[in-house]
C-alpha cells in the first residue's frame, strides 16, 4: 500500500500552501504533506510552489508591494511578478494565499485572501501535531546559488532547529535538481533523499553546469541511470504519465518497466501528481464533462495502484485515501 502524500495540502478543495490545505490534508489520514520551498529575502525558507507569488497570492493588490514588481530568468523561463527573494519573511507573512487554478477549481478560489502564507516551520509544526511526515521538496537551488542563497544548507539549518535533524523524523527531501541533493548527501543529512523526474528534458542545475551534455531525465530512467542514482539517492519520484506510459492515443499501456527495474535496485519509487479533473488525466480516461470536471480518474490510478509504488501525490487527499488505502472502493 502506498504512502499517500498531501500535494501542497489538499489543493484540490483549498489554496495550496495555506494552514487550511494543510489541515485538511491531515484530517483526511494522509501518511505525509508535501511543501515546496523558496527563500526569502533574510534567507527564511518559504512555503511556495514557485518564487514568483503574483498568481498565488494577493501581492499584486498591495499597493505597498508596486514597485517590486519585476522581471527575472528562473530556469531559463522569463517572468514578470513578485518575487519571494525580494522580501523579508515578515513581509511574506502579511501576504495572503490565492487560489492558483481558479479556472479549474472555482471552489476553491472563493476562499483567496483569508490565509496568510506559511513558512517551512509553520508546515513542520502542523506536521508534527497531526502526526504526519514531510516530503520537502527544494526548489530552483541553481537559480538560487546565483543569488547568493546556498539552499542545502538552509533546510539544513531550518530541520535542525525545528527539531527534524535527526533520522526518526519521518521526513524525506526531493528536488528536480541532483546537484543540490549531491550536496545534502555529503553534508552527512540523516534524510531519505528522492530524485525527481519530469517527463521530458533535463534538470536545470545540470544544463548550467554542462549545457548540451547535461544528463536528460530519460537517462536516469535506463538500467545504466538507475545504476546511478542507487549510488546517490535512496528513491525516485515521476511525472505519473512516465509510470503510465501513455500510447499515441492516450491510452495507458504501463506500469512501465522502470518502476520494477528500480525497485529491483533498491530504490522507491513515488508518482506525481494523482488529480481527478478531466485537465489532468490521460486523454483515454477523460470523461465526457468539461476540464474541471471529474473523469475516471479511479481507471487511471489503478494503473498506478498496481504498479506497487511506495507513494503517491494527491491532490484531494480523500479520494486518495479512500482509493489507494481503501482498495479503490468504487472502482
Amino acid at each position: 500500500m502506498p504512502l499517500i502524500i498531501g500535494h501542497r495540502g489538499a489543493p484540490g478543495y483549498l489554496p495550496e500552501h495555506s494552514r487550511g490545505s494543510y489541515l485538511r490534508a491531515i484530517r483526511a489520514g494522509v501518511d505525509a504533506v508535501e511543501p515546496d520551498v523558496v527563500p526569502s529575502k533574510d534567507g527564511v525558507l518559504v512555503v511556495r510552489h514557485e518564487n514568483e507569488i503574483g498568481s498565488t497570492t494577493d501581492v499584486s493588490r498591495r499597493p505597498e508591494f508596486a514597485a517590486r514588481r519585476t522581471t527575472r530568468a528562473v530556469d531559463g523561463e522569463e517572468l514578470t511578478g513578485w518575487f519571494t527573494e525580494d522580501f523579508t519573511a515578515e513581509e511574506l507573512r502579511t501576504l495572503r494565499c490565492r487560489e492558483r487554478l481558479p479556472a479549474i477549481r472555482p471552489d476553491s478560489a472563493t476562499h483567496d485572501d483569508t490565509e496568510p502564507v506559511l513558512l517551512l516551520r509553520d508546515v513542520l509544526q502542523l506536521a508534527r501535531d497531526g502526526g504526519v511526515g514531510v516530503v520537502l521538496e527544494i526548489k530552483h537551488a541553481a537559480y538560487f546559488a546565483r543569488r547568493g542563497f546556498d539552499m542545502a544548507e538552509l533546510v539544513r539549518a531550518e530541520l535542525a532547529e525545528a527539531g527534524w535533524g535527526d533520522a526518526e523524523r519521518s521526513l524525506v527531501i526531493e528536488s528536480f535538481e541532483p546537484l543540490v541533493l549531491a550536496r545534502l548527501r555529503d553534508s552527512g543529512i540523516p534524510h531519505p533523499l528522492v530524485q525527481l523526474v519530469e517527463a521530458e528534458g533535463a534538470p536545470w542545475d545540470l544544463r548550467e553546469r554542462d549545457g548540451d551534455d547535461a544528463t536528460p531525465y530519460a537517462a536516469m530512467l535506463t538500467p545504466a541511470g538507475l545504476d546511478a542514482l542507487a549510488e546517490e539517492v535512496g528513491g525516485i519520484s515521476t511525472d505519473k504519465r512516465l509510470i503510465l506510459d501513455p500510447d499515441a492515443r492516450g491510452r495507458a499501456r504501463g506500469p512501465a518497466r522502470f518502476v520494477e527495474e528500480a525497485r529491483d535496485r533498491g530504490l522507491r519509487v513515488f508518482a506525481w501528481t494523482c488529480r481527478p479533473e478531466n485537465a489532468f488525466l490521460l486523454p483515454g480516461f477523460r470523461g465526457d464533462g468539461g476540464p474541471a470536471d471529474p473523469g475516471d480518474y479511479r481507471g487511471e490510478w489503478g494503473v498506478l495502484r498496481a504498479a506497487g509504488l511506495d507513494g503517491v501525490f494527491v491532490d484531494h487527499p480523500d479520494l486518495g485515501v479512500e482509493f489507494f488505502r481503501g482498495g479503490g472502493a468504487g472502482a
